[in-house]
């Protein structure tokens, strides 16, 4: 062993700067904070989006429209899907499992049934909405509808 082989032992050093631990450091004296001002003192702490007395960007950018929070939002599943899933699995009953099962919906989703397509098949399906022309076409081949 010699000088040459010398390391440090594992764990001992950081990789991260200490500062104001003297002016030798590098970061001592104001310690990164730069002289007077808000920002060199304790305690002080600036709201989020300030830019310095700029007209911060979330009230430059105009609004357009109107969010509405109380939205509940449907997955739409067609007609034409529902008699091509009857057909491959010969099933009769639709809820909410078998088109979870079958990756046409996620378990936190809402299930809305809409009337693209023609239904050959007499199925009973329960979701929680159906549109208007979906209902006629399920009613229409005798096939029953029940909301969750």
């Amino acid at each position: 062993m010699n000088l040459s082989n010398l390391k440090p032992a594992k764990g001992s050093t950081k990789s991260r700067k200490r500062i104001g631990r003297g002016q030798g450091s590098g970061r001592g004296g104001t310690s990164t904070r730069g002289h007077k001002g808000a920002g060199s003192r304790s305690g002080y702490s600036q709201k989020i989006g300030f830019e310095g007395g700029q007209m911060p960007l979330q009230r430059r950018v105009p609004k357009v429209g109107f969010k509405n929070i109380n939205r509940v939002e449907y997955v739409g599943i067609n007609l034409d899907v529902i008699q091509q899933l009857a057909e491959k699995l010969n099933v009769t009953k639709f809820d909410f499992d078998t088109f979870k099962a079958h990756g046409l919906v996620s378990k936190s989703d809402l299930v809305k049934i809409l009337g693209r397509g023609e239904l050959k098949a007499k199925l009973e399906i329960k979701a929680h909405a159906f549109s208007a022309s979906a209902q006629e076409a399920i009613e229409a081949v005798g096939g029953s509808i029940e909301k969750l």
